[in-house]
């Protein structure tokens, strides 16, 4: 198979090229055609000879989309095929202030999560930050990309060197600065303080889900390596390292994580932390456990008017791309290699 470029970054292909005897600029005009999506061929300020032995040697390395679907509210969610077959999605959401990216780091996702249907079929394999990048350019024939939200299939701090190596490059490459970026973990404690290290402002979200070990345990495997003390003192240090409020996911299933008793909990957990709390209703699908339930869109609503009435900064996620499982959670890989 050939070696993919997309995955290189300046100074690799700076490398690459001055032993196929160009000069250093020639790597950059390559990266610009690269994050474009051109094929070699179309490469036109390349010399013809330059072209031909890239295209012998080498591939682009882009993802091929292979199916296409649009929300009734705006939402589009991308399936790709990478060059061994395998399918990834990706999910671009449309607001006010521009559209976001929703980019999965792995295919799977060997986290387990009992509401979450990308791990249904286990862990596949780890992308590359170049199958990353795939996904943005592929969005990006549609709209401009101005945010970028690591919360698609997999857990980004389970593939940590892909996954920063993506990040670093995006301000350069694609203009989305670090704090127009998001990485969502599922709390892997070593990963959040290896990362808040790197100096590298982005948003954190911690995929929370339960206020107790023993409730989160039910839901997360997870919880069993990691207790929510320890998460939470990682979230304290990545605040302290880079000043950025910390984002605390939290979908909510009737019955189990939803009461009174939950509130309260999750009011003392959250206390003294620089946080803000997302109250995700539970999307549901072919893929979830039937025997999970959402509550009412009330229920939602008045779960975060009594967190804030305890102190705690709380909203309700506003859901998007439900009607073609795009949203939160739907995500799941479904095809065999063609």
């Amino acid at each position: 198979m050939k070696k993919e470029l997309l995955s290189m970054n300046i100074r690799q292909l700076e490398e690459l090229l001055a032993c196929m005897g160009e000069k250093r600029f020639v790597a950059r005009q390559l990266k610009q055609w690269l994050n474009k999506g051109v094929p070699f061929e179309n490469m036109t300020n390349l010399s013809a000879s330059l072209r031909g032995s890239l295209r012998e040697s080498f591939s682009e390395g882009y993802a091929r989309l292979v199916e296409e679907h649009r929300s009734k509210d705006g939402t589009q969610k991308y399936i790709l095929r990478l060059s061994d077959g395998i399918l990834i999605e990706c999910v671009l959401m449309r607001y006010k202030h521009g559209n976001t990216l929703c980019v999965s780091t792995q295919a799977g996702c060997r986290m387990g999560c009992v509401f979450c249907a990308s791990g249904k079929n286990g862990l596949k394999r780890n992308l590359n930050a170049g199958e990353m990048r795939a996904q943005l350019i592929a969005a990006s024939f549609d709209s401009k990309i101005s945010n970028v939200v690591l919360m698609g299939s997999g857990e980004p701090l389970d593939n940590y060197d892909n996954t920063l190596k993506f990040i670093r490059a995006l301000p350069d490459d694609f203009g989305i600065g670090f704090r127009h970026i998001s990485l969502s973990t599922c709390g892997l404690a070593s990963g959040i303080l290896r990362f808040a290290n790197e100096g590298i402002p982005v948003t954190l979200c911690i995929s929370l889900h339960a206020a107790t070990d023993e409730k989160r345990k039910k839901i997360m495997p997870v919880a069993n390596a990691y207790y929510i003390k320890q998460i939470l003192e990682a979230a304290k240090v990545y605040f302290k390292k880079t000043g950025r409020r910390i984002i605390i996911e939290y979908t909510l299933i009737k019955g189990f994580n939803d009461g009174r008793d939950d509130i309260e909990a999750l009011a003392r957990l959250l206390k003294g932390l620089a946080c803000h709390v997302n109250v995700i209703p539970l999307n549901t699908g072919d893929d979830t456990d039937c025997s999970l339930k959402a509550p009412p869109a009330k229920g939602a609503y008045a779960f975060a008017a009594a967190l804030e009435s305890s102190g705690v900064s709380a909203t309700v996620r506003r859901a998007l791309g439900g009607d073609i499982k795009g949203a939160c959670g739907q995500l799941v890989y479904k095809k065999e290699a063609e």
